[in-house]
């Protein structure tokens, strides 16, 4: 049966204890999970902040480092770029906002195995992104994550790089919204689904619980009709765009 409706569930911000929990509950179906980490996540003096505020949502939760991406990765799940620095590239001078992303290309791929940001998606952290930062963003990636009017996409046939949108939810736990949203595409003619959350639980904005996603996978594979796939995975079946 012909797969009318993709579901990409992308897991955000690199916490270490939910994005294990996370692989082992995708690999339990044969799936491949969604990963975006922060390059500079792991390093003790990293404090990303809202105005001047520290982000309650990513702060006081530990984070992976690129051994776990690397292992991670090696175990067959999908580990994209989250930026540089979790900054808000919308709210800082435009030549500064290109430059953390050039600092964030460098990171990656001199520190994630097998990683080409030609090749891979680039997620803007708080979804916010602009059609200068979309441009930019796509002069060193194949495909930006950002906020969409819809978190439905048209699955992509075309030769071109493609702009993600998704949405997420939070602060508080993700389920109810999520199936509420879910259903509706489901129950429509088709596309891609895109959600963006973070850990599992407690941990991160907006979190989902682990036994919802167990159980979602559950209903999910049983499906003929969709396919839960990574988000690179969509956008790599493409012919390459020339450049």
């Amino acid at each position: 049966m012909k797969k009318t409706h993709i579901v990409t569930l992308s897991f955000d911000d690199g916490f270490r204890k939910s994005f294990y929990k996370t692989a082992e509950i995708y690999e339990s179906f044969k799936l491949r999970a969604c990963f975006s980490v922060i390059a500079q996540g792991h390093l003790e003096n990293f404090r990303p902040s809202i105005n001047g505020v520290p982000d309650a949502g990513i702060v006081p939760f530990p984070k992976g480092d690129f051994s776990d991406w690397n292992a991670l990765k090696k175990r067959g799940h999908e580990v994209m770029a989250h930026t540089y620095d979790h900054k808000n590239l919308t709210t800082i001078p435009l030549e500064e906002a290109k430059k953390d992303i050039d600092r964030c290309v460098e990171e990656f791929e001199r520190n994630l195995r097998g990683f080409s940001a030609r090749d891979s998606v680039y997620n803007f952290a708080y979804n916010a992104s602009n059609a200068e930062l979309d441009a930019y963003a796509l002069s060193k990636f194949l495909v930006v994550r950002s906020q969409g009017s819809t978190p439905v996409n048209p699955i992509p046939t075309g030769r071109k790089p493609v702009r993600i949108g998704c949405w997420s939810h939070g602060p508080e736990n993700c389920d109810a919204f999520f199936e509420e949203t879910l259903n509706q595409f489901l129950a429509s003619a088709g596309g891609w689904f895109v959600f963006n959350t973070h850990g599992l639980d407690a941990e991160g904005w907006g979190p989902m619980s682990s036994r919802y996603l167990q159980d979602l996978l559950a209903r999910l594979v049983k499906l003929n009709h969709v396919e839960v796939l990574p988000a690179g995975a969509v956008v790599q079946r493409l012919p390459k765009p020339a450049r």
